[in-house]
């Protein structure tokens, strides 16, 4: 369902908007865990690590994917809250057959690039045939995944969680119903989890893009446009969506990097360690996504009501987001203590003794503290993104990733801290980044005018 979110209460609004984006990332996020739990459980440690070691490869094809789709959110957001349809629905057609083509292209690409890539971050060859069979198929559904994250985008940018929502929990249960059938009944091992994202990720995909192609005909264009053509393909709107997407896929990658480089660092511990910080990751990766989302929804809020010209709306709503920021980061940090054991026990065998759960406690304790400082950040660069500050969303995150990996590799060779590194530089660049996104916040300087203000 189309929203304004340039109407209503800020703090009620963000947060019902806001919700079904956590929920539908918590059952993205749960065809994940799931892949982990069913190779760890019926398949083993090693094919874990495999998993594990795939991961940050597997982030920045998400990475590139998502990035760009939020250049198209920011800008559907504005042209939808200044009410100019026609432009809008262009956009949309431009963003869609855009992104495709690239996801054919990482498709083409990743499934080349695969072993290489593996090879770089020092993957153990005990688990290689296995990290590169994962990669190749995960890659060969790319194109599926940068037709979801433009279309995810496009319904959050009309102020629609909901929608997205539903697709992802028959996503996800499809994706779980495939694992235990391809691992346990067809036993096809850490390939049957690929193949069961894959398969999952393309249904979405395509259910969702049938749903926009009827809602976009539906949807009234401004009196004056009425009964004129739609332009299926607008270089204008490239250029626009160019603008915010590409420093925010660049955000994205560097991201990623920092994970590839932080997974280099772990890798150089050997393979129990790895098993154990994948195991954290996974419930690190699950306990962050409320606050990703108050980021991703204070975007739209934010785009929006600069497409209104309504300022002053955009520092209630971040004033609101950091209150729930504070609230939800609390809470998950008090269940990571009280059941951190239990929650690790999901992808890791309690009994075993090698030390891979001790490590992944260690992981959860240190990191888990700091949510409220990566909550701030998060939602003052979902803000600055979605008044297209780009110079200082894209410095804000560099200062932090950059930082987190100087940090983890300096302590862990300089200091007695050994792999304990890894975990404290986390928050030490959260810490960076949010100093800097702050500053900027506080100055105004993000004001400027809208997309939606300028000629067509």
């Amino acid at each position: 369902m189309v929203k304004n979110l340039t109407e209503g209460k800020p703090l009620p609004l963000l947060f019902f908007f806001a919700l079904p984006m956590v929920a539908g990332n918590l059952f993205q996020q749960l065809y994940n865990m799931v892949d982990t739990a069913v190779v760890g459980k019926f398949v083993g440690e090693d094919a874990v690590a495999a998993v594990g070691s795939s991961f940050p490869i597997v982030f920045l094809s998400v990475a590139i994917a998502t990035g760009l789709s939020m250049g198209c959110n920011v800008v559907v957001s504005q042209l939808f809250g200044a009410g100019r349809i026609h432009e809008m629905k262009s956009t949309v057609s431009t963003a869609i057959i855009s992104l495709s083509i690239l996801g054919l292209i990482l498709m083409a690409l990743g499934t080349l690039l695969a072993g290489p890539l593996l090879q770089l971050l020092g993957t153990d060859q005990d688990i290689m045939a296995d990290a590169q069979t994962y990669l190749r198929i995960y890659f060969g559904g790319a194109v599926f995944l940068f037709l979801y994250n433009t279309l995810n985008g496009i319904y959050n940018a009309q102020g629609d969680s909901r929608t997205p929502l539903i697709f992802l929990m028959i996503s996800s249960l499809t994706n779980i119903v495939l694992d235990l059938l391809f691992v346990i009944q067809f036993d096809m091992g850490v390939a049957g989890v690929a193949w069961a994202t894959l398969i999952a990720q393309g249904m979405c995909a395509v259910a969702s893009l049938v749903v926009l192609f009827q809602r976009m005909r539906r949807l009234p264009c401004e009196p004056e446009k009425q009964g004129e053509k739609i332009p299926l393909f607008h270089g204008l709107a490239v250029r626009r969506i160019a603008q915010i997407g590409l420093p925010s896929m660049l955000q994205q990658s560097l991201v990623s990097l920092s994970m590839m480089f932080m997974q280099g660092l772990v890798n150089t511990y050997g393979k129990v360690l790895v098993a154990g910080y994948t195991a954290a990751t996974k419930i690190d990766t699950l306990s962050m996504l409320p606050n990703m989302n108050f980021s991703n929804a204070m975007s739209s809020y934010t785009a929006q009501n600069i497409g209104a010209g309504k300022y002053e709306r955009v520092t209630q709503g971040l004033k609101a987001c950091m209150l729930m920021v504070v609230v939800f980061s609390l809470a998950i940090t008090l269940g990571i203590f009280l059941f951190g054991n239990q929650l690790l026990s999901l992808f890791l065998d309690p009994e075993d003794t090698s030390g891979a759960l001790g490590y992944g406690l260690d992981y959860m304790h240190t990191v888990s503290l700091f949510y409220i400082l990566m909550g701030l950040l998060f939602v003052c660069n979902g803000m600055l993104r979605g008044a297209r500050d780009m110079g200082a969303f894209t410095l804000s995150s560099m200062c932090n990733l950059f930082f987190r990996v100087a940090m983890a590799y300096a302590l862990a060779y300089l200091t007695p801290l050994g792999s304990n590194a890894i975990w404290w530089s986390i928050p030490a660049g959260w810490a960076v980044g949010t100093c800097v996104a702050l500053l900027r916040v506080k100055s105004g300087k993000w004001m400027r005018d809208s997309i939606a203000n300028t000629a067509t």
